[in-house]
């Protein structure tokens, strides 16, 4: 039977709300961050309300996403397919890195991500019209009620705990985290590793199976 991203989401809740979803380290940085699926469930909630309410998008139109694999991508993934948006790079709403803000390059209407810890806001002032993740995500509502989100078929439920670097926001990244959420697996998402942390992550993660970018 088709399902949607909140059905799947609403049933994990159920089954294990504590246990982690998301796991993030990035080793340039240091940051470790960590997401149960209450807490995920809250950020995708306040994200899809957060693209309908300030990007003011409806159901079917079309989103430019442009991030490196990082746990906000995951977020993101849920929001947009709660609130049955398609991810288009030529779309005139786009979210963006702090790498994304050339002039010129911007789309009509473009948010920003600082990627700092917490999904802080910008510590330096933004370009004139561009909004600031961090700013707005925090005042949005913890409760989303879709109107018409994204039908995803029959995902095949995933119940590995996956070490992975592949970018939540590809056709690869989508198809992992739809499937880990319909079973009872979790992410463990790396970047900027070597093999040497890469094999520490996974070891002191428990990790279950590894999904490599380009493999």
């Amino acid at each position: 039977m088709p399902t949607t991203f909140p059905e799947l989401l609403t049933k994990r809740l159920r089954r294990d709300p504590s246990a982690p979803f998301v796991t993030f380290y990035d080793d340039t940085t240091g940051e470790r961050t960590e997401l149960s699926v209450t807490t995920y469930a809250n950020w995708v909630s306040k994200t899809a309300n957060l693209f309908v309410e300030e990007l003011m998008l409806d159901p079917g139109d079309d989103l430019h996403v442009d991030l490196p694999p990082h746990w906000l991508g995951v977020v993101f993934l849920g929001g947009l397919l709660s609130a049955g948006l398609r991810l288009d790079d030529s779309a005139p709403v786009a979210i963006v890195g702090p790498t994304g803000l050339e002039v010129g390059t911007r789309a009509a209407t473009t948010m920003a991500c600082a990627l700092h810890p917490f999904a802080t806001r910008f510590s330096e002032p933004l370009p004139e019209g561009v909004l600031d993740h961090g700013v707005l995500w925090a005042g949005q509502s913890d409760v989303f009620s879709p109107d018409d989100p994204t039908d995803l078929g029959e995902p095949l439920a995933d119940d590995r705990r996956v070490i992975t670097d592949v970018n939540p926001l590809s056709d690869a990244g989508r198809d992992l985290v739809v499937g880990l959420l319909a079973g009872s697996g979790s992410m463990i998402l790396v970047v900027g590793a070597d093999d040497d942390q890469w094999t520490a992550h996974s070891q002191s993660e428990r990790s279950t199976a590894a999904v490599r970018a380009g493999n």
